[in-house]
């Protein structure tokens, strides 16, 4: 990846200015322009994507990227009252397969998650509900989003409690910065930096939203 500028920002082919960490790449562009931030209520979706948060831990988001299609297929396609009835040979199963980040914790880590989901989901009437009651009031958000404001970031009082609560339900694999990505990537907080052509596009999604 070139250089980061100080502002965070790069300038794309046509002409717009975005977030820095797509560094070009196709797949990764098309993440950040139509599905990074853009609110999910989705519970599917929701699992999904607080799993391969998760899976991520210790690499990088491309990598979970370029393999979620593979993910999908493995784990049916993060249905998760599928995945809360695998079984150990289920597992031995998807620690071969070479498609997936093939991490026996990890894996076993989605099952649990799934039974848990099917609690949560049964408490709340639904994983959106649930996820986004967290969503942290826009007084306690930064006044302005720069580069260095997002830097500065790994975790913050939201994450660390929703990680708490969902630890104290028995979740796994759910700790505070994995948290804080998932608020990122579902949308439960606009971290497009400020003059990213997305971070309007991503306002106006969820001010439109009507929350569970």
């Amino acid at each position: 990846m070139a250089k980061i500028p100080k502002n965070g920002l790069i300038i794309g082919e046509d002409g717009h200015a975005r977030c820095w960490w797509h560094g070009g790449d196709p797949e990764y562009l098309r993440y950040h322009d139509e599905e990074w931030g853009q609110p999910v209520t989705d519970d599917i979706r929701l699992f999904e994507k607080i799993c391969l948060e998760g899976f991520q831990a210790g690499l990088s988001w491309l990598t979970i990227l370029r393999k979620r299609e593979n993910f999908r297929t493995a784990f049916d396609g993060f249905d998760f009252k599928k995945i809360a009835r695998y079984t150990e040979k289920d597992v031995n199963h998807l620690v071969k397969d070479a498609g997936i980040i093939r991490h026996r914790g990890k894996i076993e880590s989605t099952i649990n998650n799934a039974q848990r989901a099917i609690e949560l989901q049964k408490e709340y009437g639904s994983l959106a509900a649930y996820f986004w009651s967290w969503e942290p009031d826009e007084r306690d958000r930064p006044k302005r989003f720069d580069y260095k404001t997002l830097s500065a970031i790994g975790f913050t009082e939201t994450s660390t409690a929703l990680s708490k609560d969902l630890k104290s339900r028995g979740w796994t694999f759910v700790g505070p910065t994995t948290v804080y990505a998932f608020m990122q990537a579902m949308g439960m907080v606009n971290d497009h930096l400020q003059g990213c052509v997305c971070r309007e596009q991503v306002e106006m999604a969820r001010a439109k939203l009507v929350r569970p």
